[in-house]
């Protein structure tokens, strides 16, 4: 299996990090590339040529969403994943209207890191197995055509998510404290894993917030607390 050539483009040289060290930990995969500037990305893009970028929207010389806007103008092959702290909807819209892959928000989690790298390889290998598309080819390739109905897909829970300890845990997290997942367990009696799978469902869903806390020793911890 050919591995996927990434570049990293992130202006935070601690979060480009971290992000180096989540990619070590992933199968088939070579970062040929990390940039710190747009101006630094757009030289190692075209030299380079990657798959897959990974790119943040803001930068101290200029925003990420033009880069993004000068890769489609160009035609260029790389696709991208945004990985950024911006929430608001029309920075998401021009993300969609760019044609990003996927739109990650910080601070990044492994495993959703990791989710949106095998879709997006499993994207490719279904590209590569079709010579003509038919309705059907298109349909299971751009899957946001076929919008599951509101009331059914808020009903069903993830895989590995169950109603009785997600309300457990929703409960431990009315309290205004910060929460590490390994607290969590201990307080509803499951594992650290256990407790950060579930944590990390209600942050998707919006229930709750995340930070990264770097601590005394300089090792990042996820920390989890209710929303005002």
């Amino acid at each position: 299996m050919t591995a996927l050539r990434v570049i990293i483009v992130e202006d935070d040289r601690q979060i480009a990090e971290i992000q180096r060290r989540f990619l070590e930990r992933l199968d088939n995969l070579e970062l040929v590339g990390i940039a710190h500037t747009l101006a630094d990305a757009r030289e190692q893009i075209g030299i380079l040529a990657p798959d897959l970028i990974l790119l943040d929207v803001y930068f101290p010389d200029g925003n990420g969403l033009d880069l993004l806007r000068e890769l489609r103008a160009a035609n260029s092959a790389s696709d991208v994943i945004l990985i950024t702290a911006a929430k608001e909807v029309e920075t998401l819209r021009s993300a969609l209207r760019g044609g990003v892959f996927d739109y990650i928000l910080k601070p990044l989690v492994f495993e959703r890191l990791a989710e949106a790298l095998e879709r997006y390889r499993q994207h490719l290998n279904a590209l590569a197995g079709i010579e003509r598309v038919a309705q059907r080819e298109v349909d299971a390739l751009l899957p946001r055509g076929q919008p599951e109905p509101a009331l059914e897909a808020s009903s069903r829970l993830p895989k590995g998510i169950d109603a009785l300890t997600l309300d457990k845990i929703r409960s431990v997290m009315q309290s205004e404290a910060d929460w590490s997942a390994e607290a969590v367990g201990t307080e509803i009696g499951a594992s650290r894993t256990t407790a950060r799978r579930y944590l990390e469902h209600l942050v998707s869903a919006g229930e709750i917030t995340a930070e990264v806390s770097y601590g005394s020793v300089g090792r990042p911890e996820r920390r989890y607390r209710r929303l005002e």
